[in-house]
């Protein structure tokens, strides 16, 4: 069995200030944060999330909801803007200024921080990334809890999109060295390959799945998959990629509920989905 620890964190909400943007690929763009507020923050599972707040991009304000003794209150004025992201890595400082990354999906594979669209097809959230400069100031909230790597198993597939290879490579960096890791990523086409590292490479036996190339290549590459009894899968995206993928996994493989799981990270023509909700509504787990 699959076994994955869960911690729970003191709920926190961070404004903090860009310090540095790095275009990572054509379509992916790493902004670092730094600020006072990252004192006791944490994240040690690979598929933590944080909610970011954004600037409204109509008056440039950036509205947080407040945290007091009785809970969390919306402010009377003001446009709240906020979607879920991996923390890509937290960089602790004892001397020195904390940092956190938050890798950002951009519009087009060929167009360098030009025009951005969200997880859902087009949004402010990658608008602001976009174009975010040094000194800009955004907010963090959470991660309100975590979900360990599994520490018993020997064999995991990771699969993922563009919005989920921040949270690869956390399992990546997060699973034992011992346990063998086969990936399938499935992106737009082979300029997003540089995300990864020399070092990430070698982790894990990376099959890249060039969308350009048509559809249906994931589906079948998962069927092609050699599985053992006990593996363990965890795929996210698009949820309507995924659902074959599930279905297969579920009920042709026959793989338990804690040898899976699957998560939409968006979904095409949904405006700030819950990534919490069933991928496929009609087989929720």
């Amino acid at each position: 069995m699959a076994t994955r620890d869960h911690l729970r964190h003191d709920m926190a909400i961070r404004r903090l200030t860009v310090s540095h943007v790095e275009d990572l690929t054509p379509s992916m763009v790493r902004v670092t944060l730094v600020g006072d507020a990252l004192e006791g923050f944490s994240a040690p599972g690979p598929t933590d999330h944080v909610k970011v707040f954004f600037p409204d991009p109509q008056t440039r304000e950036l509205t947080v909801p407040e945290l007091r003794g009785d809970g969390i209150h919306r402010p009377a004025d003001g446009v709240i803007i906020s979607r879920d992201y991996t923390p890509r890595e937290f960089r602790p400082a004892p001397f020195g200024a904390a940092e956190l990354d938050i890798d950002f999906v951009l519009h087009a594979p060929d167009a360098v921080r030009v025009a951005p669209m969200d997880r859902a097809g087009g949004g402010p959230a990658s608008a602001w990334a976009a174009s975010a400069h040094p000194g800009d100031e955004i907010a963090v909230a959470g991660p309100r809890g975590s979900r360990l790597a599994p520490r018993d198993v020997q064999e995991v597939v990771l699969i993922a999109d563009e919005t989920a290879l921040p949270a690869f490579t956390r399992w990546l960096a997060m699973l034992p060295q011992s346990t063998r890791i086969t990936a399938l990523l499935d992106v737009a086409d082979e300029e997003v390959e540089p995300y990864l590292t020399e070092e990430q490479r070698a982790r894990a036996s990376v099959e890249w799945l060039y969308r350009e190339d048509g559809p249906g290549q994931l589906e079948e590459a998962a069927r092609s998959l050699q599985l053992g009894p006990d593996a363990y899968v965890w795929a996210a995206g698009e949820a309507s990629a995924l659902v074959p993928v599930r279905r297969y996994l579920k009920h042709e493989v026959g793989l338990r509920p804690d040898q899976l799981d699957v998560q939409g990270y968006w979904k095409r023509g949904i405006v700030n989905r819950d990534h919490h909700e069933p991928v496929d509504p009609t087989d929720p787990d």
